[in-house]
């Protein structure tokens, strides 16, 4: 019954193209579209303070999606070790490669910025991807997010073995190559952004005098990590 609403709801509403589009990567019609246009809603296309913006779903979606790969990690390898099941984890919700998941699922195309060209390397699309986890959780519960994470994402889109053998600890590698080319470099706080649960950190990394990365997240390492892996990328290392 609830499915034939949605559906009904999805013909007659003003979003009918978003309702559809959506359907085709989530596998369900939503039940409360604004969440969605929230989660695709870049802070810098906010008109004003009052208009919420992707941040919040962000934070929400990072944490299920964390649970959700670490709970198919430990069933997968039974007999790792915690280190390992912690750095696979960290190379599946990599920022690259979230953002390549937001390309390959075709999100990229609903995220509203402020049009800066600036942001076609940063980490806007993989912010979108863990809001639409937040989104989804929030309408449809966790059983329905997870079924998302595993079946339409993961299943699909993700090779674990090959996955496995990729190296994600992009700041010790961008150290270790700028030790060697005695390049001078820096991670620097560049600003903090909101208060409580809800502050992010905004890093950059300056190498010779010049910003090669940036990277924004709850957690300053995770934040460094990024901004480290944008450098590498650039670098082409």
């Amino acid at each position: 019954m609830v499915s034939i609403l949605n559906k009904t709801r999805a013909y007659f509403s003003d979003d009918k193209k978003l309702y559809r589009s959506l359907k085709n990567i989530l596998g369900f019609y939503p039940k409360n579209i604004d969440l969605y246009k929230q989660a695709f809603r870049h802070r810098s296309a906010c008109k004003d303070k009052k208009q919420a913006n992707n941040e919040r779903l962000e934070f929400l979606g990072d944490a299920i999606l964390s649970a959700v790969i670490g709970h198919y990690l430990f069933m997968r390898f039974p007999f790792k070790d915690e280190g390992f099941l912690t750095k696979m984890r960290s190379k599946l919700v990599s920022r690259t490669q979230l953002n390549l998941l937001a390309k390959k699922l075709g999100i990229n195309t609903f995220v509203e910025t402020n049009g800066d060209s600036g942001m076609r390397n940063s980490s806007v699309n993989g912010d979108a991807f863990e809001a639409l986890i937040g989104a989804i959780y929030l309408d449809k519960g966790y059983k329905i997010a997870n079924h998302f994470i595993l079946n339409r994402v993961l299943s699909i889109h993700l090779d674990i073995d090959e996955i496995e053998q990729t190296e994600t600890d992009f700041k010790s590698k961008f150290i270790e190559w700028a030790q060697k080319e005695k390049a001078p470099f820096e991670f620097r706080m560049r600003e903090e952004v909101g208060n409580g649960p809800d502050k992010q950190f905004i890093i950059e990394l300056v190498l010779n005098n010049e910003i090669k990365g940036m990277g924004r997240h709850f957690s300053k390492k995770r934040a460094e990590q990024m901004a480290a892996e944008e450098a590498m990328v650039l670098l082409e290392k």
